[in-house]
């Protein structure tokens, strides 16, 4: 069997739009075939992840980075030092001190957008609204206003924007998917996900904290429009644990395992969720729940009787579980850790025939020839990252619609924002279709 690495790499995944002739793509961006890509937001996480992900594809999709913008200076240098001699930008590397500078400039085609987890959309609406296509990581957005804002920007601008949800490139979930509609499955009942560590240093930066100043980056700039408070260097660097600046846990974790419901049940949003949570065991000076638990209701707003429970829980003190994925229906369940269809808790023959019922039990199968994909790599350097990212590429030049469009990372957010405000308030949260909005009861 071929390992898990090559599998993915020579799969073919629908909405790819690779085939598209060099002439075809000058009438799109110009008379320069490589599509020059500026970063916005030298992270942790486009260190890690995101530019390996380009690396692997960009000498064949003629990609090539041209410049940087952060507003921390050493950021800027790091991207210049990490980038240099790799072979993956262009000889003129250039480095801005904010969007606007990077924005302005008129050799962009595109951006990849890897902030901190609140400015996404907002940098997001800058990027498309000046011209430019992008690949923005999660949380799309942090709240419902700036939710909003960014996915009417992308619409009105047909921009291609790539949200960073890179299951939905992945062969296992798309084989997931395809069985879910088939009707085979059957309807799902019940969702169950973890997303476990016990990393006392996890979203943490001491070393950085200690050596960050603020003459060297633009705290007033960061803050976009949250609230202006005074310098900090932990909401600067290590702003996964401070609301309003994170969710933590639902923005982080939860944004990539509740897209999977949407996308499987063809379900927009959830219609409530209750959640509980709270900093049990890291006493840091945090604010963000280092454990956490939300209750979700789904199922078409038109029809009580129809539906689902999803139960999401997640703790950063005790890595017991790890990382799970559990579809279940009357007749069993798909495993999205193993990567199998089993019929496991599915409706035996004994169970049945007291009520005159028949036997309802799956066929035990594997989705597809697809290796086991390590939890580890769900948000490392990894196979899903890579083909999303190609994904990306490939739609900027044919003008398809990519994986993961705005109109996904919208859906997502409302399913964070919803839990985020159940747990801060103790309520049971509804959507209201008609209305747009949450509503706290």
């Amino acid at each position: 069997m071929e390992n898990r690495r090559e599998f993915i790499k020579k799969s073919t995944l629908a909405g790819l739009g690779l085939s598209i002739s060099a002439g075809s793509y000058a009438r799109i961006l110009g008379s320069n075939d490589r599509v020059r890509v500026g970063i916005i937001g030298f992270s942790d996480r486009f260190r890690a992840s995101l530019a390996p992900a380009f690396m692997e594809h960009a000498k064949t999709q003629n990609f090539a980075f041209v410049g940087v913008s952060d507003i921390w200076s050493r950021r800027r240098d790091e991207a210049e030092q990490f980038l240099k001699g790799k072979g993956w930008n262009d000889d003129s590397f250039f480095k801005a001190r904010n969007n606007d500078e990077l924005l302005d400039r008129k050799d962009v085609d595109a951006v990849i957008i890897s902030t901190a987890d609140f400015q996404h959309a907002l940098h997001c609406v800058a990027a498309v609204e000046s011209g430019r296509d992008a690949y923005c990581e999660k949380p799309f957005a942090e709240s419902l206003e700036d939710a909003r804002k960014a996915v009417k920007a992308v619409e009105s601008t047909k921009k291609i924007v790539q949200v960073g949800s890179q299951r939905r490139s992945a062969p296992n979930y798309h084989s997931a998917n395809d069985f879910i509609k088939s009707g085979k499955f059957g309807d799902i009942t019940m969702v169950e996900m973890t997303w476990n560590v016990n990393q006392p240093g996890r979203w943490r930066r001491p070393k950085l904290v200690s050596e960050i100043r603020k003459e060297d980056t633009d705290w007033d700039r960061y803050q976009l429009n949250r609230p202006k408070t005074a310098w900090d260097p932990r909401k600067y660097l290590e702003f996964r644990l401070f609301y309003p600046y994170s969710s933590g846990i639902p923005g982080q974790w939860m944004s990539h395992q509740i897209d999977t419901v949407h996308w499987f049940s063809g379900l927009d949003h959830p219609r409530s969720v209750v959640a509980n949570g709270g900093v049990y065991s890291w006493k840091d000076g945090r604010v963000n729940a280092d454990t956490f638990t939300a209750v979700f209701d789904y199922g078409p707003d038109n029809d009580k009787t129809k539906g689902f429970q999803v139960l999401y829980s997640s703790r950063m003190n005790n890595e017991a579980g790890g990382v799970k994925e559990y579809y279940y229906s009357n007749g069993g369940m798909i495993n999205l850790d193993t990567n199998k269809i089993s019929p496991d808790g599915g409706l035996e023959a004994k169970y049945a025939k007291e009520m005159n019922m028949q036997a309802n039990l799956l066929p035990a199968m594997s989705l597809g020839e697809v290796a086991k994909m390590e939890t580890s790599a769900n948000t490392g350097g990894d196979p899903m990252t890579s083909l999303h990212m190609l994904n990306w590429m490939g739609c900027v030049r044919s003008r398809k619609e990519p994986n993961a469009p705005a109109r996904v990372g919208f859906n997502h957010s409302v399913a964070n924002i919803m839990a985020t405000t159940a747990l801060h308030t103790g309520k049971r949260v509804t959507w209201d279709s008609t209305k747009q909005d949450m509503v706290i009861s």
